[in-house]
């Protein structure tokens, strides 16, 4: 007897083998929809990422070029009062020593506290302000050998300065041959109307000395002693520190340069003639190289605002009340971790 199926369930196998292929021709189409809304998700994704960091950058460069603008009127402003400082003293004294108020160093500050006091803001509020701190200190320029009087504007080797750097090489424990190089690269820069390209450019500044095959590490060691300005300058005996005068003075040794050192830390000298009676001599002590009075100083400030730091250098010269900027130098600091 043959089993044969009924109507129906032929009619529901034969719909299910047509509707088969349409069921698999729909699969791959919502592959590929899904496959676009995932890249559509991704493109947006990136956009907007790529917005927001254009956004961040935007500000992150207008927030720098803020600050910068800041530091550079703040640090104007220091300048200027150590003007006012170095002009106030002039009108007070004669003499220049350490004892008096532009010598004393600033301590590194915060300018918030000030600036709350004078815009009358409440105890507590001025934490509201940026964090923003100056320090700086005045350098009397004159308490150094100046390599300034070296030459003379002819090209040729002083013989008195040249002794003293003689003395102050040996009192270093630095190499002579050093100092040899050193003046003669000097000589030659100061030589006239020379077109020689391996003549090496005239140093206007310390740091400039590396023009003429100074090493880091000598000129390290010279920094505290030695200075180059812009004319030949005599040696302040007020500031300056016992090498520094022991190697000024023929004959005078190390031991004689610290008890004047100590003499005028009791009371300044008034005089090149009261650093003769100290030392019991005259012979050496010219009113041409050494004086109790300075015209050239560096004004050195710092100003750190939240993580990242300022300093600025200023060669000012004072003749008589009238204070004049040379040149000024600024670099940023080491960022603050």
């Amino acid at each position: 007897m043959s089993l044969a199926r009924p109507p129906e369930e032929a009619q529901h196998r034969s719909a299910q083998r047509e509707a088969s292929p349409v069921r698999a021709r729909r699969h791959p189409q919502r592959g590929a929809a899904l496959l676009m809304a995932m890249l559509t998700v991704t493109l947006v994704a990136t956009f907007a990422a790529t917005a927001l960091w254009q956004q961040w950058r935007a500000v992150e460069i207008e927030t720098a070029e803020r600050a910068r603008v800041q530091s550079s009127w703040v640090l104007v402003g220091a300048l200027d009062w150590a003007r006012l400082i170095l002009r106030e003293d002039a009108r007070a004294s004669t003499t220049d020593h350490l004892a008096e108020p532009w010598a004393v160093p600033l301590q590194e500050s915060r300018l918030s506290t000030f600036l709350a006091a004078d815009r009358g803001v409440a105890s507590g509020d001025e934490d509201d302000l940026p964090e923003v701190f100056l320090s700086g200190r005045i350098i009397d320029l004159q308490s150094r050998l100046n390599l300034t009087g070296l030459v003379s504007d002819k090209g040729e080797l002083i013989e008195k300065p040249m002794a003293a750097f003689t003395r102050l090489f040996e009192l270093l424990g630095l190499p002579p041959q050093d100092l040899q190089n050193l003046a003669e690269n000097l000589r030659r820069a100061h030589l006239p109307n020379v077109q020689d390209g391996d003549v090496p450019l005239r140093p206007q500044r310390f740091d400039q000395l590396a023009w003429l095959g100074v090493s880091p590490a000598l000129m390290q060691a010279l920094e505290p002693y030695v200075t180059v300005l812009p004319e030949a300058t005599p040696v302040n005996l007020n500031t300056a520190s016992a090498p520094v005068i022991a190697a000024s003075i023929p004959g005078l040794d190390l031991a004689g340069a610290a008890r004047l050192v100590d003499v005028r830390t009791h009371s300044q000298l008034r005089s090149v003639a009261d650093a003769a009676k100290v030392l019991d001599q005259a012979e050496g002590l010219d009113a041409a190289g050494f004086s109790v009075q300075t015209q050239f100083f560096e004004v050195q400030g710092r100003l750190r605002v939240e993580r990242s730091v300022v300093n600025e250098r200023s060669l000012v010269k004072r003749a008589g009340s009238v204070v004049t900027t040379v040149w000024r130098e600024r670099a940023p600091g080491e960022l603050l971790q």
